[in-house]
């Protein structure tokens, strides 16, 4: 089991990673039964879903990008 102080540096970790608190839930259960396995799981999943998110907001970036230019390209 980890000390108080460990846990509460986890907790805050999921925190400033911006982990609903659905997940922050999950995670603390998983760690008090100790599957630690399945915590790999749950933080890896929750990363590819921001991976997912950056990729989403970079296509949306590049559509206004090409906007942008197709723009430019009519104004001239």
């Amino acid at each position: 089991m980890l000390e108080k102080n460990k846990k509460e540096a986890l907790i805050q970790n999921l925190k400033d990673a911006g982990c609903d608190l659905k997940t922050t839930n999950r995670f603390k259960d998983l760690l008090e039964q100790g599957k630690i396995e399945d915590i790999y799981i749950l933080l890896r999943n929750y990363r590819e879903s921001l991976l997912n998110n950056i990729h989403k907001k970079q296509k949306e970036i590049d559509i206004l990008d090409y906007l942008v230019l197709d723009l430019k390209n009519i104004k001239r």
